[in-house]
């Protein structure tokens, strides 16, 4: 028997989209005040931009496959490969920075939760998504 998929809640769309948006935003307000030089800032920042864009799409090949829907190896793979380079762009970054301890901690931490609402917002929108087209087809199916 199929799973069939909910709406997500209210709260859990409020607390994704707070999640991505507090540590996508923290990410860049620390860069803003950072006394990085402006290319070591344009770093940090393509590295957050390429992250969230790499985590929504390996999440939303997952999904495709979990649902039977054609994903081509080479896209899951370079999914993957995406978000794993970002992460570890990120990680070599912070290594060799001149920055405190606490400072990498905070990027390391607030980049990461920024992927982790990204993904869930991109599921919530894909749930939503579906969930609007079974109730829509349920509706006619009823008249």
């Amino acid at each position: 028997m199929p799973s069939k998929i909910q709406a997500p809640t209210g709260a859990f769309v409020a607390a994704s989209w707070v999640a991505m948006l507090c540590g996508s935003a923290a990410f860049i307000i620390g860069l803003w005040n950072s006394t990085m030089q402006l290319n070591e800032r344009g770093y940090y920042f393509t590295v957050l931009l390429f992250g969230l864009y790499a985590a929504i799409s390996l999440q939303k090949s997952v999904r495709d496959k979990s649902e039977g829907i054609h994903v081509t190896g080479i896209y899951f793979g370079v999914s993957w490969f995406a978000l794993v380079a970002a992460i570890m762009l990120l990680v070599i970054g912070l290594w060799n920075a001149s920055l405190q301890y606490s400072e990498k901690g905070f990027y390391a931490m607030s980049f990461i939760l920024g992927l982790f609402g990204a993904v869930a917002v991109q599921k919530n929108i894909r749930d939503m998504a579906v969930f609007h087209v079974d109730t829509d087809m349920t509706h006619h199916q009823e008249e």
